[in-house]
């Protein structure tokens, strides 16, 4: 059971129209924006900073951002988030094989080194305190530039704060999020805990 329910979709008109934005993303608005409507404030900066966070800039993919929003997720242990990232990377076009070797990037062949120097960005910025190197910083600027350094921290940064939000209100998680859950990170010990229905 959630620390609080989310209301129905459309209980404030604006918060609803922005939320289409999560039609593309997830197939559903989440039920942490829902729950956020119930101020509808937060609601609404909320879904500002997700689509300015997660809009390609540079070089970063859809699909890459999704991924270390996977791992930043595992690394600090929000089941519900771990769903939602698993279900938008296989939206935006991430492979069976590569949702499967996320777990050991570093020596899949599915990924490039700019891929897993992100990825490492995804664990050690999730960590805290932080665990960004010098050896990483150096790492990233070989295949990052700035911008795209930036994009990466955001999506870290978004996600812890997506992270607190829905492991503390234990959000109820959406079937279809669920699905990808058990799917793709099902095999490193998954289940939707708190969050099931």
């Amino acid at each position: 059971m959630p620390l609080v329910d989310p209301l129905p979709l459309g209980h404030d008109p604006e918060v609803a129209a922005l939320a289409a934005f999560f039609n593309t993303t997830l197939g559903f608005p989440p039920n942490s924006v829902l729950t956020m409507q119930r101020r509808p404030e937060i609601a609404r900066a909320f879904i500002g900073l997700n689509r300015a966070v997660m809009t390609n800039h540079g070089n970063l993919t859809s699909e890459l951002k999704r991924l270390v929003a996977l791992l930043s997720s595992t690394a600090a242990g929000c089941r519900y988030c771990q769903a939602h990232t698993a279900l938008a990377a296989e939206r935006f076009g991430s492979t069976p094989e590569r949702l499967a070797d996320v777990w050991t990037y570093e020596t899949s062949p599915h990924f490039t080194d700019a891929e897993k120097a992100a990825f490492d960005l995804a664990i050690a910025g999730s960590a805290q305190p932080s665990a960004i190197d010098g050896e990483l910083k150096s790492r990233l600027r070989v295949h990052w530039d700035e911008g795209d350094i930036v994009e990466l921290m955001g999506v870290i940064s978004l996600f812890g704060f997506l992270n607190r939000w829905n492991d503390g209100m234990g959000t109820s998680i959406e079937a279809d999020a669920a699905r990808a859950g058990d799917q793709y990170v099902g095999g490193r010990g998954w289940t939707p805990g708190k969050h099931a229905g």
